[in-house]
């Protein structure tokens, strides 16, 4: 069995926060329609903190939800399909491991490039309402991945997912957020 799209997930409240813009877009939940995605995202999505999410580089984010049911098992609660902010979940597809540069096809025409880990934010850690959520998610590093829109066109949840490149000796999502976490916690 090969990779699939399990759901894909717009905004579906924007809600207040303490953050430094006042509310958030976090809330995502999944449609059941196609969603048509381009080079800012989906369409009927949002993000509110527009300094440290969204644009170009980081249009989706994707989560797999091999990653949630290890979380589900430690938290033991449910966490639902676009819980962590992720518009993409996805099973079949080792997310946090994909290199930085590397190419998929979602469907039978969309293509995204995988270009950086999440970085767990506050924002993040209100919403899960759970002790230490940063680091404890940094800590075991399963952060998911930003994509990148190539070639535009709707997805769905059901879409099979195929990766067209894997660039030579790239950095995994993995490697680029643990070593940008080493570094933050010298100054934390």
């Amino acid at each position: 069995m090969g990779a699939k799209l399990v759901a894909v997930c717009v905004v579906h409240t924007v809600k207040p926060d303490a953050g430094r813009v006042g509310h958030t877009a976090i809330d995502k939940r999944p449609v059941v329609e196609p969603v048509w995605v381009g080079p800012l995202g989906l369409v009927g999505d949002t993000q509110c903190d527009t300094k440290y999410h969204g644009g170009p580089n980081k249009a989706l984010y994707v989560y797999a939800r091999e990653e949630a049911y290890r979380w589900a098992r430690e938290l033991q609660r449910e966490i639902p399909v676009g819980l962590f902010g992720e518009n993409l979940a996805t099973t079949g597809l080792t997310v946090t491991d994909a290199l930085v540069g590397e190419r998929w096809r979602i469907g039978d025409t969309v293509e995204v490039t995988v270009t950086k880990p999440r970085t767990p934010c506050a924002t993040f850690a209100r919403y899960m309402n759970e002790p230490h959520w940063v680091r404890r998610f940094a800590e075991r590093g399963d952060v998911g991945a930003y994509l990148r829109v190539e070639v535009p066109g709707q997805i769905a949840g059901g879409d099979s997912i195929a990766v067209l490149h894997k660039p030579v000796d790239a950095p995994s999502i993995r490697e680029v957020f643990a070593a940008k976490w080493r570094g933050k916690k010298q100054f934390t």
